[in-house]
């Protein structure tokens, strides 16, 4: 449970990606010393930094220096991908289409989910079939991402490891029926600077993402390097900022892992303020349970949390879907 933590832990996972194909991997001393950190870090914050995450320093600053490039040019070019639900609620969304808790957010974005083919999933998928509406110009954006979303993927499966350790489990809780097939959610954001005019400061609800939770198992924030706008909410109600580390990840837990362990790790409310005059990226890579997958608590969580679940099934895609369609002003 979310405790009244003042900064955001800083975790080098180094030794766990050495091991995270190891079905010993439990046994050794350095990914024992990674899991008490997870453990801890989820218990107490929701959020932790990672460093030693193997993805090249060149292609983190190349998403976001080629999604400032497209997010610069004007309306109506970044219009020709504009996001529908024919397409799948995919595609680029103008400032304040956005909705939180029924405020419109001041941020545009392009949102990419693994496509859904006709018919995977029956009824359960059909609102989110469809493939990602990736910009033409800059030329190499789609390869581009494509190749990140899949170091993103592959790493997030090996904290995920790593996690049904901390939990108490085997390194593959989170795999087969859970999460073996992983759905993912890509948003690539742009939140514009503060705009001062007559003297007077950014207005009080002039905020760039509102309080929300994440809906999935675990979830990657690469932004900026040199504006702090990430806020994360303690126990006490203080927002507690995440500024950008160089050469890591932002990691939270979202809300199918507090329901699969049992409320142990919760997954906490956060929010994006960009007081800075400058323009800020955020590319946000959600890992997320396997589409169709019935998300309930792990038997080792309610036995560790008193024997009783305090949550019943939840289905993924009707989670993802239910706030997907109620997200967007079209």
């Amino acid at each position: 449970m979310a405790t009244d933590f003042k900064s955001i832990p800083i975790i080098d996972i180094t030794s766990l990606l050495s091991k995270c194909d190891d079905p010993k991997m439990a046994e050794d001393p350095g990914v024992s010393n990674v899991v008490k950190q997870l453990d801890q870090a989820c218990r107490e914050a929701g959020f932790f930094y990672v460093r030693g995450h193997g993805i090249p320093a060149s292609l983190i600053k190349e998403v976001k220096n080629i999604t400032h490039t497209f997010f610069d040019f004007p309306y109506e070019e970044k219009l020709k991908i504009k996001m529908t639900p024919a397409a799948g609620y995919r595609g680029y969304q103008r400032i304040g289409e956005n909705i939180t808790k029924g405020i419109p957010d001041m941020h545009e974005a392009i949102d990419c989910y693994k496509e859904i083919k006709q018919g995977m999933y029956g009824s359960l998928g059909k609102p989110m079939e469809g493939c990602n509406q990736w910009p033409l110009n800059p030329p190499n954006y789609k390869s581009l991402m494509e190749d990140y979303i899949s170091l993103c993927t592959d790493l997030s499966r090996n904290i995920m490891r790593g996690i049904a350790l901390a939990l108490g489990g085997s390194p593959y809780e989170f795999e087969g029926e859970r999460a073996g097939d992983p759905f993912w959610v890509f948003r690539i954001i742009g939140y514009p600077g503060v705009s001062v005019a007559n003297g007077q400061e950014q207005p009080e609800n002039d905020v760039g993402c509102g309080a929300h939770t994440d809906y999935g198992l675990l979830t990657l924030v690469n932004q900026d390097d040199d504006i702090t706008a990430l806020q994360v909410r303690n126990m006490s109600g203080e927002w507690i900022s995440a500024p950008p580390i160089p050469g890591t990840f932002v990691c939270n837990i979202g809300d199918m892992l507090k329901l699969f362990s049992n409320g142990l790790y919760e997954s906490t409310l956060h929010r994006v303020i960009n007081s800075s005059p400058k323009y800020r990226v955020c590319i946000a890579y959600f890992y997320e349970t396997n589409y169709d997958a019935a998300v309930e608590p792990l038997d080792i969580c309610v036995q560790r949390t008193g024997g009783t679940a305090k949550f019943g099934r939840a289905v993924y895609g009707e989670h993802l879907v239910s706030k997907v369609t109620t997200n967007f002003v079209m």
